[in-house]
């Protein structure tokens, strides 16, 4: 798997931005709702103005400055679940809480430490999005998180290199990527597919540009030779 063609060097993609507020929703108090954004708007450190999250300990910081979501996989989603009752919540952005869409982005064609250039800031990838339960409750499903995960679709981070005033008519242009990259659904598989897997965590724990927590877990799991329990983190239970 690692041994693969590096994907080429994304192109040019025109964005949409989305934020959003904390506030109880679907059960949970969360800022998953996002509006997309009409005007410039500063990106810092942190993510971009009036950007909120309400578990801070799993979202945001500074290698959760940002999340992209592929626009495409909606369509894939509309279709995978069958409607209860004869409704069917409508799959579109920015469902998955993203701050930023893009057509022709996603997790084989994007690299962990990719850099952008977006308006006046740069930004880098860090790390898949780690699925949660939340999700489930968002979309009225019994394991979109699970599925999500399994199949690799689950989108990305960023941390900010550079932070600066962005606009919706700003395009991203890849200007850096690694001589050895790995693309986000690699990380994915490393991590998830084989999780005890020694040669894979010893992968992820020298990875270059990718946020450090991920070693830290690999490096757990090749210590005591097991593995964290996703279930709180996919279902809310044990």
């Amino acid at each position: 798997m690692l041994n693969q063609p590096s994907p080429p060097l994304p192109q040019q993609h025109k964005v949409k931005i989305y934020v959003g507020q904390v506030k109880r929703n679907y059960g949970f108090d969360s800022a998953i709702d996002k509006k997309a954004v009409n005007n410039n708007i500063y990106l810092s450190v942190h993510g971009l103005a009036g950007d909120t999250s309400a578990d801070k300990k799993y979202h945001g910081g500074l290698e959760r400055a940002l999340h992209q979501y592929p626009i495409e996989h909606y369509t894939f989603w509309q279709q995978a679940f069958t409607p209860r009752n004869n409704q069917q919540p409508k799959f579109a952005a920015p469902g998955m809480g993203e701050n930023i869409s893009a057509v022709g982005m996603n997790e084989d064609n994007v690299c962990i430490g990719d850099q952008y250039q977006w308006g006046e800031a740069v930004i880098e990838v860090s790390q898949p999005r780690m699925p949660c339960h939340n999700l489930n409750a968002r979309w009225d499903t019994v394991n979109i998180s699970v599925q999500m995960q399994t199949l690799s679709r689950c989108g990305w981070l960023y941390r900010v290199i550079k932070p600066g005033m962005v606009e919706p008519n700003d395009v991203l242009i890849c200007i850096k990527r690694l001589e050895s990259p790995t693309t986000v659904k690699q990380v994915c598989e490393l991590f998830f597919s084989e999780p005890l897997n020694s040669v894979n965590l010893t992968r992820l724990i020298e990875m270059p540009a990718l946020s450090p927590i991920w070693g830290e877990i690999a490096t757990t799991r090749l210590a005591t030779n097991t593995v964290e329990n996703w279930n709180f983190r996919l279902l809310d239970h044990a």
